[in-house]
């Protein structure tokens, strides 16, 4: 499995990342902006695309929500699993991420 961690606190990629290794997880790919993140999905064989996206919502540049909104429409029309992984809790918050195209939420 290919999973693609973007978020901007190299700290908590890394501890994404060891516990995807922990669980299996071939491939990890790793932007720390919802921007470079989609420069990544456009260049698709820099390392193929991922199965999985685990996306932070607070970024600077690009929000993990909107990423989500530019990753499901066109050009890029990602079909792989985007999983909101934040301290964002707000019911109306996670239900506007779910709504764009976020298929998991996790606090």
């Amino acid at each position: 499995m290919h999973v693609l961690l973007i978020d901007d606190s190299r700290t908590m990629r890394r501890i994404l990342a060891s516990m995807l290794k922990q669980m299996g997880c071939q491939t990890i790919s790793e932007a720390d902006s919802g921007l470079a993140a989609l420069e990544l999905l456009a260049d698709a064989t820099a390392g193929g695309v991922p199965d999985m996206v685990l996306v932070d919502w607070h970024m600077p540049g690009m929000s993990g929500v909107d990423f989500v909104e530019a990753v499901r429409a066109k050009p890029y029309d990602y079909r792989g699993v985007v999983m909101m992984v934040t301290t964002e809790t707000e019911i109306d918050q996670i239900g506007r991420a779910l709504a764009l195209g976020a298929d998991e939420y996790l606090m």
